[in-house]
Parts: structure tokens; sequence; C-alpha cells
């Protein structure tokens, strides 16, 4: 954890780490989702495409005693880092989806690969995705292999249930944003990934279920992992869908003391969720995740301006407008 109270030095240095993040390549590249709206035309956030999964409600009210929603997502990893890292790449694509499940209030139940390599690429594809399996206690219950000597690809598919569902459709004014990390871990050298599975170890499989827990309790109501487009990139697009805004708080940010904020800022940290709590209910939320030794704080309060801020030792400096600029550009 960062030293409390810790600030970013100057104006000049707030100025210039919010454009910095205004035009990271990774917040820059979610705009290549619209695709899909251009495509498909508007969605629904919630049963998708949206949020992190989609959800579908299971259960015909007709005493048949199902409940609930089943949750559904998917990652594709990208070619290269396949072939750099293949099982690196499989404990990803477990990663991403166990993520993007519990960001949605669910629990997982199983993950499905597709696997296109060749048999040395594979066999280290699967090991890594068993090894995270392992950690995450979530089974790869099923894929698709195809052996060749062709370009690789590795795709994997998480399933999971959710009693309560979080979406960033419910984001609103008035709700606290709550960041919960682990800090414990090294950042990739070759890569902006901050890894936490040595410190964390089997721990992870409880981390991720917190979500599910008060998801249900109602002491959380929205929530995204943060991934590729890192803590703003990933808060801008929790606040797309709502257009509404928040004051970040950097000094109150839970960050590795060994880690400088713009690195932090734009990583894919392992175990990083934002989470917006109703008003009265934030330290429900955040002990959930003090009581497993990671760090949770309150860093803003959700507003009707529509800008997303930066904040330290009374200084701001905007970093986007979400009311009028497109983060996905999927529509509403």
């Amino acid at each position: 954890m960062k030293a409390a109270g810790a600030a970013v030095e100057g104006p000049d240095d707030l100025d210039a780490l919010a454009a910095h993040l205004r035009s990271h390549a990774a917040l820059r590249a979610k705009g290549e989702i619209g695709l899909v709206s251009e495509v498909l035309g508007a969605g629904n956030w919630v049963h998708g495409p949206g949020d992190d999964g989609a959800v579908l409600r299971i259960g015909s009210g007709a005493g048949d005693g199902l409940t609930g929603h089943v949750v559904a997502c998917g990652e594709a990893l990208l070619p290269a880092f396949v072939v750099r890292d293949p099982y690196g790449a499989g404990i990803a694509a477990v990663l991403t989806n166990v993520n993007d499940l519990a960001a949605m209030g669910a629990r997982p139940y199983g993950v499905v690969d597709t696997i296109v390599g060749s048999a040395d690429l594979a066999r280290e594809m699967l090991r890594g995705m068993q090894a995270a399996g392992l950690l995450y206690d979530v089974p790869l219950v099923g894929g698709h292999l195809t052996v060749h000597d062709g370009p690789p690809a590795l795709s994997a598919f998480g399933i999971g249930h959710a009693d309560a569902v979080l979406s960033a459709t419910r984001v609103a004014v008035g709700q606290s944003l709550v960041v919960a990390s682990c800090t414990q871990g090294t950042m990739r050298a070759d890569f902006p990934f901050f890894r936490s599975f040595d410190e964390r170890g089997s721990d992870l499989a409880g981390d991720v279920r917190v979500l599910a827990e008060i998801a249900r309790s109602g002491a959380c109501v929205a929530a995204k992992d943060v991934s590729m487009a890192g803590t703003v990139g990933s808060l801008a697009m929790l606040l797309e869908w709502s257009r509404l805004g928040v004051r970040l708080d950097l000094d109150l940010l839970p960050r590795p003391s060994d880690v400088p904020a713009a690195a932090w800022l734009t990583c894919f940290p392992a175990f990083s969720f934002l989470l917006c709590s109703p008003p009265g209910r934030e330290d429900e939320c955040v002990e959930a995740f003090r009581t497993r030794g990671l760090e949770a704080a309150v860093v803003g309060t959700i507003d009707d301006t529509g800008l997303l801020s930066l904040v330290s030792a009374g200084r701001q400096a905007v970093v986007l407008d979400v009311a009028s600029t497109a983060v996905t550009g999927l529509q509403r």
C-alpha cells in the first residue's frame, strides 16, 4: 500500500497525469468495441452487449427450484502474447473470465476454452489454464482443440451464477466509489500486468467471490474489474452508460508503494475492482475486502457533472467528459 496521504507533486504533474491517461492507448483502444453497435445496433447493457458479462434470468416461477441469473462472458488473448508466453496466456484466459464474472456479482461455475496452435503451445496453454483453475477453484469443463503449425489462438468463456446482478446501469448520483485491490505483488517487466498469484495463492478463490456476497447483501450495486484499460479507463467504462461523473481521490486510492501513480492507473492488476455502494453501505462494502487482507477505500462520490476527474492535495484535473465523450461507443 502507498504511504498514507501520498500526493501527486505539483499542479503540472496532476495535469500531465490527466493528459497521459486521456491519451493512453489502452483507453483509446476501447473505442474499437463500438464496431459491435455498428453491426448489431443498440443493445441491452445488462443482457448484452454492454456490461462485463451477459445476463440470462433463470427460473420460471413455476416451482421448478431455479432462481437467480446465469452470467456468461468471454475473452480472446492476443496471438503475440500466446506465442511469447503460452502458459501465462492460459492463466490470463481464466483470470479475465473469473474477474468479469465477479464484476457482475456472479460466482464462477466453469470455463470453456478454444485452442488453436502447435501441440507444444497447446500443452502450455492448457497447463496455464489448469493452474489458474486450481487457484480460483474453477473447473475447466470443456472446449475445442485444433492442432496446427500456423498462428495460434486462445479464447475462453466463463459461466457463473448471480443471485443479485451488479451492473453499470445501476450507477447513480450519491453512491460511493470504492476501490478494492490486492496491492501485494510485482509488475511484469514486459507487460503492464501486476501479478499477485504468489502473494495470494488459493486465497484468490475467496477474494473474487466477495463480490457475489456484497451484491446479495446490497452493499454494492454496480462494479467493474480493472483490466486492460487500467483504473481510470475502466472507471470511464463504468460511468459510460449513466454519463455521470466522479472525482477520483488519488490520495486515498490503494496503490503499491513501489509503483508510480501513472503506472498503477494504467496497469492490469490481478485483483482490482471498482464498486458503487449506496449511501450508508460504504463501510460494509470496504470491510468485506479488508477482512480478507485486501486493500479497500472510498475514493469518491458519484455526481451529476459527467466529468471523470483526478484530485490530489486539494487540486483537480479533468481526464474525460464522460457525458459527451464515447468510451466504448456501444449504443444504449
